[in-house]
Order: C-alpha cells, then structure tokens, then sequence
C-alpha cells in the first residue's frame, strides 16, 4: 500500500504544466508550476510548516500554544492545516479587502479571524501587522511565524521550490516569473537556481502600488502580493527584473489562465503570468521559462471571476452597454448646484451629520475617514435619514454620538466606466445611492432620483 501518514507529507513536488495556448506566441518554452495543487491550495503550505517545526525546535511554539498571523490569507491556511495535524489554536489578522472565501475557510479550518482596515499604514495600531503583535503579547503561549521576517521562509524554497524546478528542467531553465510578497518565495528559490546558473534570469512580477519595482505606495486590489515596506524576507539583489502589472492586468489574465488552459487561477497568478508574457518577448528558441502560479482561483470566486465585481471595478466592459456612469455624473452635474461629493468625517457627531443632510436637501451620506476622501478606501460607512431617524428616535443622545458608532454600511462603489445597468443592479438590490469612483478617487454620489432624471430624457436608451 502506497499510503501517506498526514497531509503535511504532501506539500511541495507540485508539477509543472506547459503553457501550450497562452506560450504560443512566445519564442521560450512556458511551463506554470502548480503551487494551488499544494494540500492548502497555495504555494504558502511550504512555509507554514517549516516555520512551524523551527519553532517547536527552538521552543518558542509548545504544546496547547495558540499561533498567532497576520497573513492575506494563504499563509494562514498553511499555518491552519499543521496547526490542526499538530494541535495548536489559530488566530489571523487580515485587512479588510480579502475576499470573503478565504476568511471561511480559514473559520473552516476553526481558525479565530480578526478583520482590519486595509487603508492604514503599516505602523497604525489598527494594521493586521500591528493588531497581531499586540494579541501574541497578550495571549499567554503565543508565537507569532511572522512570515516578513522569519529566515525559514525564503528557507523553505531554497530547499523545496528551487531544487524541484531545477530537476524539473533538467537544468536547462533560463528564466523563472515569480509574483513577489513577502519575498521568500522569490529570494530561496532564485537563490537556489543562481547558484546552479548564475545566467537564470528571476524575474519578480509587482502589483501597481506596490514599492517593490520603483512605485510609490498605494491601494490596488490584487491579494497577497505587493507591499508598502521593504520586508527582511526579500533579499533585493535575487531580482533581476522587475515588472509591474496593474489590478486589470492580473485578473484578466487570471481569467484567461482559467478559459485557455483550463487552469482555475488566482489574481497573482494572473499577476505572473502577465511579467511572463512580457519577459516572453525577449526570449530566443530554446529558452525554457516557468512562471509559478501561486494559488488557485477558488478563493476569488466573488471577486475575479464574478463578472459583475470586474464591471463595478471597471475591469470588464459587458457587451451592449451604451451609457457609462461617467455620463451620468456628467449629465448631473450640468443642472445640479450641489458638489460632486459631500461627506461627513466619521469622527463628527450625528448632530453635524443631520445638518449636513438638511443644508443640502439630500437623503443619504458617505461617512469617511475625512471630509473629503481622496480615496476609495478611505469611505468606511453611510448614513441615511430613515434610519438615523430611528436610531435617534429610540435614543435621543444618539445625536451627540460620533457617526462611525450610527453609520450604516457603506455606499455600493461603482467606477465611472462601469455601464449603468450596474448602478440600476444596486439600485434592486436595496441600495438607495452608489458612490462613483475614478480609478480609487471618488468623483461623486448618484440616486435613484438622478437616475429617473437621466433616463426620462433618454428615450432612445435600451
């Protein structure tokens, strides 16, 4: 019998798959190896597991501990699959953009999950990074991997990752495309392959807002790749090239990993194989090229692969749309005296919010972290007049509460790109205004009367 004792005894030797549709038009030979055929799904099972073993060696992680992580959410699930094979409790700090696959499954797992902000610098007390430093403190026996900074990380595919691609190519690798986050994947697999060619080029594939190839530091929407700050993890002179791949980019090229090769691919994926294909250019016959693909599609089924989510974020263009929001913004603005964008701060008080809705005859508010958000990311809520109403009515000392403790749910976002059917989709759904973005600038709020305005002088419109 041919049997294995624990799933941990089946992370690594993930395959390489040749990239016959997508490597067409490329002189190099392509190969994707198959990270997302890892027990967790994801190149991250590697890494938790080394980590994990490290510290029960060197006593920092004991029996009934509790391990505690900030991760984007494949590292967690890593961490969660030996920590259950081995007994330990989970606790993971997550920004708030993840999608809501990974956090159930990290619950799945019996993982505790805490939620942060995503538009927070790294040092905020409010960062998944420092919300967890804070928790292994308090929490009596818990040990923090700390993937940024923890040597077995890049460690981990200098022993695995490398060695198997070199084996794989029998040698004759010359490039290698691999999206970059905490750096360990890129710094001990690339330092590993260096040292069997120096000639191999590493090639590390960086969201647009990331810091890694140049940019400046921003919001974009890819997960698990990317950062604001430098981690101890990425050792920089591994990297040859940098490209940098936009949030479009990597998911429509996700999509395209998934239709053409039949391969159901995550956003950093997508984010690989876009620097692949670029790199792919300048390649002679006979190169042989692998990107790895770092996890599978499943944990964005919400988000890449839900067409409407791509239209929202003006990713997709559905077919047979005529209007945009953006002409209907436009279309507002020529007969309304009102700002494009009025909002209240959400540390003002709900008194000040009433006013606002009163001076300006209007229904409803985006609540942000400032008056006048530059950013998407900055709008955390909404208020409405019916239910402030209420709120107020049932306590009157409401009024004199700060807004973030009454606010609703926030505004559905809608980019100015974006066909109108999805403004009339959220309308349906309940939602009595959208906020209209430009890129991650917010540009102006549309309702449902801004819409019935705009449609009775469209008569020819379907």
């Amino acid at each position: 019998m041919e049997v294995h004792e624990t799933l941990l005894d089946l992370i690594g030797n993930t395959p390489l798959l040749r990239m016959n549709r997508l490597g067409a038009g490329i002189p190099a030979e392509m190969y994707g190896k198959l990270e997302m055929l890892n027990p967790g799904g994801s190149v991250k099972d590697r890494i938790g597991l080394r980590m994990l073993e490290a510290a029960e060696r060197e006593g920092k992680l004991k029996p009934g501990g509790t391990i505690v992580e900030p991760t984007s959410g494949n590292t967690g699930v890593g961490l969660a699959i030996a920590a259950s094979i081995k007994g330990y409790k989970c606790i993971f700090t997550m920004p708030d953009k993840m999608s809501q696959e990974k956090i159930a499954l990290l619950r799945a797992y019996g993982a505790d999950v805490v939620i942060t902000p995503t538009m927070v610098p790294p040092e905020s007390p409010e960062s998944y990074y420092r919300v967890a430093d804070r928790l292994t403190e308090e929490i009596p026996g818990a040990f923090q991997p700390n993937q940024y900074h923890n040597d077995r990380n890049p460690e981990a595919h200098y022993h695995s990752t490398g060695p198997e691609i070199w084996e794989q190519t029998d040698g004759r690798l010359t490039h290698v495309v691999i999206s970059v986050g905490t750096g360990g994947t890129v710094t001990g697999t690339g330092r590993f392959l260096k040292e069997k060619n120096p000639d191999i080029l590493i090639v590390g594939a960086d969201p647009e807002g990331s810091i890694f190839s140049g940019g400046e530091s921003r919001p974009y929407l890819v997960e698990g790749i990317g950062k604001e700050s430098w981690p101890d993890t990425l050792d920089r002179d591994i990297v040859d090239r940098w490209i940098t791949v936009g949030d479009r980019d990597s998911f429509v090229t996700a999509r395209r990993i998934t239709r053409e090769e039949g391969l159901l691919a995550g956003g950093s994926s997508g984010t690989a194989m876009w620097a692949a294909l670029e790199i792919g250019k300048e390649t002679q016959p006979g190169d042989v090229m692998v990107v790895i693909l770092p996890d599978s599609g499943k944990s964005y089924l919400s988000k890449v692969y839900n067409d409407s989510w791509m239209i929202e974020h003006g990713f997709l263009d559905r077919p047979g749309s005529r209007v945009r929001i953006g002409e209907l913004l436009q279309d507002k603005r020529s007969h309304s005296s009102l700002p494009d964008l009025i909002a209240v701060a959400s540390h003002e008080k709900v008194g000040r919010a009433i006013e606002i809705l009163q001076s300006y005859g209007i229904s409803q508010l985006p609540v942000a972290r400032a008056e006048r958000p530059e950013d998407v990311g900055e709008i955390v809520g909404s208020i409405h007049d019916r239910t402030l109403l209420e709120k107020v009515f049932r306590d009157r000392d409401a009024i004199n509460r700060d807004v973030v403790e009454v606010m609703d749910p926030p505004l559905p976002v809608v980019q100015t790109g974006a066909g109108i059917e999805e403004m009339v989709a959220d309308l349906s759904r309940g939602a009595e205004a959208i906020v209209v973005v430009d890129g991650a600038r917010p540009a102006g709020v549309l309702t449902r009367v801004d819409l019935l305005e705009f449609l009775a002088h469209q008569p020819q419109m379907s």
